[in-house]
């Protein structure tokens, strides 16, 4: 059975970006593990799940019904609500790793754990597949192989929230919730995520994010496939990053 490592914050990760791929994966007959910075259970963004405080944008912006169903089911599983501090995980023990995003402030014990990168290079230094979407690309793009000197992924091609993407769910909520979708307000994903690669232009934006992908409509979803790691922008992107990746792992040896 193959083993697959999703590393979550100790607050604040987005549930589509979590549940539906820990949903998929255990019907393709995966064991999914987690860990946290701690090793306490995680505690998805509320607003995400909930659509606390966005009104009108709520069906817009917060999670979809099957996220939400997916988030309650995965938060009752035993591996969720015992998962591994990041100082416990060894990287031999997994055949994939799978990072989610989540644009709340409180999910820089994720972005920033020097702990979590050091994993991260384990699995890219290992090829084994990696897959990440939207803020869980920076996780990637800050994991600097000592080897090198570089981010592991400044050979490949891969995208990520889009710097397009982040500055819309700004404005359209600013009023209120100030900078809440702008988890570094100096910089936005795309910008520091171009920065680790070796070619600004292996940055693929994708066609437009206007609508998020389902099992019948994958055709919405974009991802970016090099190699052994895989990439997406948006939760609207989850079902065609999932199957993907399942495809990815059953294909390694």
């Amino acid at each position: 059975m193959k083993t697959i490592l999703i590393p979550l914050p100790c607050v604040g990760f987005d549930p589509s970006e979590a549940a539906i791929p820990w949903q998929l994966f255990c019907r393709a007959g995966f064991k999914v593990m987690f860990t946290t910075p701690n090793g306490e259970q995680a505690v998805a963004d509320q607003r995400m799940l909930f659509g606390t405080d966005l009104g009108i944008l709520t069906s817009v912006l917060a999670a979809r019904q099957d996220a939400v169903d997916a988030c309650l089911e995965m938060q009752s599983c035993p591996e969720f609500c015992s998962p591994l501090a990041y100082n416990d995980v060894n990287e031999a023990e997994f055949d994939a790793l799978l990072l989610p995003g989540g644009h709340d402030k409180a999910v820089k014990d994720y972005l920033e754990s020097t702990v979590l990168q050091t994993i991260v290079v384990e699995f890219f230094n290992h090829t084994k597949p990696v897959a990440a979407v939207c803020h869980g690309v920076v996780v990637a793009a800050r994991s600097i192989d000592p080897r090198t000197g570089h981010s592991v992924i400044h050979g490949y091609k891969t995208t990520s929230l889009l710097k397009s993407q982040e500055l819309l769910g700004y404005n359209l909520t600013r009023l209120w919730l100030g900078d809440y979708y702008l988890t570094y307000p100096e910089i936005t994903v795309e910008d520091e995520v171009r920065r680790a690669l070796c070619d600004r232009n292996n940055f693929i934006k994708g066609p437009p994010a206007l609508f998020r992908d389902s099992p019948d409509k994958l055709a919405r979803g974009f991802v970016v496939k090099d190699r052994h790691y895989l990439s997406a922008r948006w939760p609207g992107d989850v079902y065609t990053l999932s199957f993907e990746f399942i495809k990815m792992i059953n294909a390694q040896r």
